[in-house]
């Protein structure tokens, strides 16, 4: 595939947005996908090529989370156990699944999302202090962190809704230790589902790497805000986010 200076500019870009919106929220592959499908790819070749630059801002947003002691680590064995096999299973299934299953999958479940924040945002944003439950406590974690792992390994667009809305709703996370858990398991689910995608073929590294430069940016400024924000103010960018990602559904 050729490379011009536009392409690069656009996915530098792209990729730099998409590590922001990521990393806050979730959403970010909306900007990315048709970035690279712009450039002539296939959707299944832009939506493997695309978890190049996912994994490299989901270990950057994580460091970042760490380093500011914001990574709840007290848990992560058993919220990561569903998560993966649910993602092995996700990256399977978009290997040999049509298509066109992606943008209907991707406008239910931004749509739901932005119901349940408009309708009742309790669920994603616990109050300050309340004390995060155990997965061997909550059984229905199990699916949710199932859930989210699948979509993720299928789709990646707007994962990090469905794994704040179970690890915020159902384990009662606050919205900062929910995401970075969050870019926990996506960088975990992605690496999976990236390595099924280079055996099949389906990745071009060039443009997943200089899209990748741009999310890693972003990533890292993201945290930053994040660390600082009112819970407040990230539940709002939270549900601007879904509402976008639910018109870039209906246009993809």
């Amino acid at each position: 595939m050729d490379i011009t200076l536009l392409h690069i500019v656009m996915l530098v870009v792209t990729g730099f947005l998409a590590g922001i919106i990521n990393t806050l929220a979730g959403g970010g592959s909306n900007l990315t996908l048709p970035a690279l499908m712009v450039m002539g790819m296939p959707a299944e070749v832009a939506n493997a090529t695309n978890r190049v630059g996912v994994v490299v801002q989901g270990l950057t947003g994580l460091i970042g989370f760490k380093r500011h002691g914001k990574l709840d680590s007290t848990d992560t064995g058993p919220i990561m156990v569903p998560t993966i096999i649910g993602g092995l299973l996700g990256a399977v299934g978009a290997a040999y699944a049509p298509s066109d299953w992606i943008k209907p999958l991707l406008l239910g479940t931004m749509l739901t999302m932005a119901l349940v924040i408009l309708l009742k945002p309790s669920v994603i944003a616990p109050s300050l202090g309340t004390e995060p439950r155990k997965v061997r406590d909550t059984p229905s974690s199990w699916w949710g962190l199932g859930i989210a792992g699948f979509y993720g390994g299928f789709v990646q667009a707007g994962v990090g809704f469905v794994l704040i809305a179970a690890l915020a709703g159902t384990l009662r996370y606050d919205l900062v230790k929910a995401n970075a858990l969050k870019m926990l398991c996506t960088l975990v689910f992605t690496a999976v589902a990236l390595g099924i995608f280079i055996f099949e073929g389906l990745v071009l590294w060039a443009p997943g790497l200089i899209l990748a430069a741009g999310t890693m940016v972003g990533s890292h400024i993201a945290v930053k805000f994040a660390i600082s924000a009112k819970p407040e103010t990230l539940k709002w960018f939270l549900f601007v986010m879904t509402l976008f990602g639910s018109v870039a559904a209906m246009l993809m």
